[in-house]
């Protein structure tokens, strides 16, 4: 089993497909397929309030993006 801070950073979850390799003296896991990042709430540092967040390496939202969904938010 990966140690959760390892499955946490590089987003794994239970059943997701990893390729083995051996390099030299060392095994190399590398995950198969990149699943979609689902968004979370966290506090943000600055201000402590709760945000929404994708994690790091997630694409950046226009200003006219983030309109548009928070018109369809209910």
């Amino acid at each position: 089993m990966l140690p959760q801070a390892i499955r946490r950073k590089m987003n794994l979850r239970a059943g997701d497909h990893l390729e083995a390799r051996i390099e030299g003296e060392r095994i190399v896991l590398i995950p198969k397929k990149k699943r979609s990042r689902k968004g979370r709430i966290i506090k943000d540092p600055l201000t402590g309030l709760p945000v929404l967040t994708a994690g790091p390496g997630a694409p950046k939202l226009t200003s006219k993006q983030v309109a548009e969904i928070l018109a369809e938010f209910p």
